[in-house]
C-alpha cells in the first residue's frame, strides 16, 4: 500500500498520461468544519468501458502488459474506505475518468498527504506537453496552477528550464504555505 496519498495521485495521475489524457486536473480540498479531505483526479483520456470500470478497482484487473495486477486504485479506495470516507470512479469511454476520494481528516488511519508540491511538480516537468490544472482547497481559501497560464508567460521556454523548474516548485510551496499556515497533513 501507497504510504502518502500525493504517491497515490500520482500514480493515478500516470493512468491518466497512459490512457493518452492532454488534460488532467488534480483537486485536493480540505474541510476541518467537516472534517474531510477530498481528492479530484479528473482526465480527458480514452476513458474505460463500462466492463473495464467494473473491474477497475479489483487489484488482478490491469489492463496494463507489463505486469499481471493493477493495485493502485484498490489500495486508493481501501485507504479511503478505512477512514469512513468513499471512493468513485466516473468513466466515458472517449471523454475520460474522474477519480473521487474523500478520506475522514481525523481518523487515526488517515495516511498523510505527503509531498504533494514535489507531486504535482514531477508530473508537470515530466509531462510538458499535458495541460495540468492543480488547485489546492483549505477551509475555504485556494490557489490554483494552471500549465496554460505558465506557457503563456514563458513562450517556448520549458518547465524543465532549472530556473523554471525552481520557479514551480516554489510558487507550489509558498502558496500551499499561504493557503493552509503551514498545516501538516
Amino acid at each position: 500500500m501507497m504510504t502518502e496519498i500525493s504517491l497515490n495521485i500520482l500514480d493515478i495521475a500516470q493512468n491518466s498520461i497512459q490512457a493518452k489524457a492532454k488534460y488532467i486536473d488534480i483537486e485536493v480540498a480540505v474541510d476541518t468544519a467537516a472534517d474531510t479531505l477530498t481528492v479530484f483526479v479528473e482526465d480527458d483520456g480514452c476513458g474505460m468501458s463500462p466492463e473495464q470500470l467494473a473491474q477497475a478497482t479489483d487489484p488482478f484487473y490491469t489492463t496494463r502488459t507489463t505486469r499481471k495486477v493493477g493495485l493502485g486504485l484498490s489500495f486508493f479506495k481501501l485507504a479511503a474506505e478505512s477512514t469512513g470516507g468513499s471512493f468513485s470512479i466516473l468513466s466515458d469511454p472517449g471523454k475520460g475518468t474522474l477519480v473521487q476520494a474523500q478520506f475522514v481528516l481525523s481518523h487515526i488511519d488517515r495516511m498523510p498527504l505527503g509531498d504533494i508540491t514535489g507531486t504535482i511538480s514531477t508530473l508537470i516537468l515530466f509531462n510538458q506537453d499535458i495541460r495540468f490544472r492543480y488547485v489546492y482547497q483549505y477551509d475555504g481559501k485556494s490557489f490554483v496552477l494552471d500549465t496554460n497560464d505558465l506557457r503563456e508567460i514563458l513562450g517556448n521556454i520549458p518547465f524543465d528550464n532549472p530556473e523554471v523548474a525552481g520557479y514551480i516548485t516554489s510558487y507550489l510551496e509558498e502558496n500551499k504555505q499561504e493557503t493552509d499556515g503551514g498545516v501538516l497533513l
